[in-house]
């Protein structure tokens, strides 16, 4: 696997919504796992390493717009590629 030599490096902060200022669309291009306090999450929207949280959606709730609820999540974060 050399590939991970063409990779772009990850930033500190990233984000799913493309409205978002944080949102690089060439990082999609690839798998990218995120872990949080050592377990695995699949469901992370946002995420900042150096302050140590992510954003996740709260279930199913909606705000008024038709936007997914987001809750902070504090702790260590590690983003990779898979």
């Amino acid at each position: 696997m050399n590939d991970t030599q063409s990779l772009p490096t990850l930033p500190d902060r990233l984000s799913v919504n493309p409205r978002s200022p944080y949102h690089v669309a060439e990082i999609f291009e690839h798998d990218i796992g995120i872990r949080l306090n050592g377990k695995e999450r699949t469901d992370v929207e946002e995420y900042c390493i150096s302050e140590g949280w992510a954003l996740v959606s709260a279930h199913k709730a909606l705000d008024r717009r038709g936007q997914p609820l987001m809750r902070t999540v504090k702790g260590t974060v590690e983003a990779y590629y898979r």
